[in-house]
């Protein structure tokens, strides 16, 4: 009884410094203005239809939920910090639609077996630290029948390079927590649906992202603006030479990504996979 209260506790103690990691810095600006595509690629994927009862789980700001609002269908956007709703909110008043919003754990969703026709995430549940437990809860809420559609950063791409470049200056990794970028791996995900799932079809993709004036500039902006990274930084923040080592490092990794002329552009690698629940 102990160890199930002290496990219990300890889960609870993670989830709460991952949502007060996802209310640092501003990401509403980044899922606007930098991957506001991704939202929209992956409701085409998934085919979501009028009518549909669709999840959006880890839905930030409802970057496929807002989309998939506009194709008709009843939309949920679930998060485990609804700090980021606000902007969402806003984003689908001014697009003339209405969704629900309520928070939620993607390793423990609060709804039923079986309650959706569509569940999608658009880079939110791969930051889920136990993947099989948020596999399990996306293939469980999903109807027999139904799709599960994800977009995930590549483990080889810039963001999956990111957090391997930062993981160095970041804290150590809770016990039992994968990389989140893994969820980028085809095989991964395949592994953690199994037999649930068929019709698996998956691609890499990339967006492309600008408008920065030196690959310095984009440390500079992402290092206000990111979660993860603000987190990073703040984990070596006592210790200047290592601040100027991940300031280093960061900028090295944009620049040899960097394929502007005169600004900074970087493509960033996603794969996109659509199943349909057994």
């Amino acid at each position: 009884m102990t160890d199930t209260m002290d496990a219990i506790a300890a889960d609870r103690a993670l989830k709460a410094k991952h949502r007060a990691m996802w209310g640092l810095g501003d990401y509403p600006s980044v899922a606007r203005d930098l991957i506001p595509e991704l939202g929209r690629v992956l409701v085409a994927a998934t085919g979501v239809r009028r009518g549909e009862r669709v999840l959006d789980v880890a839905a930030g700001t409802g970057n496929a939920a807002v989309p998939a609002a506009l194709t008709g269908a009843e939309v949920v956007a679930s998060d485990l910090t609804p700090e980021l709703f606000p902007a969402g909110r806003e984003s689908a008043a001014a697009q003339g639609v209405q969704l629900t919003w309520e928070e939620g754990d993607a390793e423990a969703l609060p709804y039923p077996d079986a309650t959706f026709d569509v569940v999608l995430s658009c880079v939110g549940v791969m930051f889920a630290p136990h993947h099989q437990q948020a596999a399990d809860e996306l293939a469980r809420v999903c109807r027999p029948g139904g799709r599960i559609g994800l977009i995930s950063w590549t483990p080889e791409g810039f963001v999956g390079e990111m957090f391997r470049t930062m993981k160095p200056y970041a804290p150590p990794p809770p016990p039992g927590a994968q990389p989140p970028p893994l969820w980028g791996d085809e095989q991964h995900v395949r592994e953690l649906f199994g037999d649930r799932v068929t019709d698996v079809v998956a691609r890499r993709q990339v967006v492309t992202t600008g408008g920065w004036a030196s690959p310095e500039a984009w440390r500079d902006h992402w290092k206000t603006v990111y979660g993860p990274t603000i987190a990073t930084y703040r984990n070596v923040g006592d210790d200047p030479e290592r601040v100027a080592a991940l300031d280093r490092d960061l900028a090295a990794l944009a620049a040899r990504y960097d394929r502007g002329t005169g600004t900074t552009v970087l493509d960033w690698e996603y794969l996109l996979l659509t199943a349909r629940r057994a």
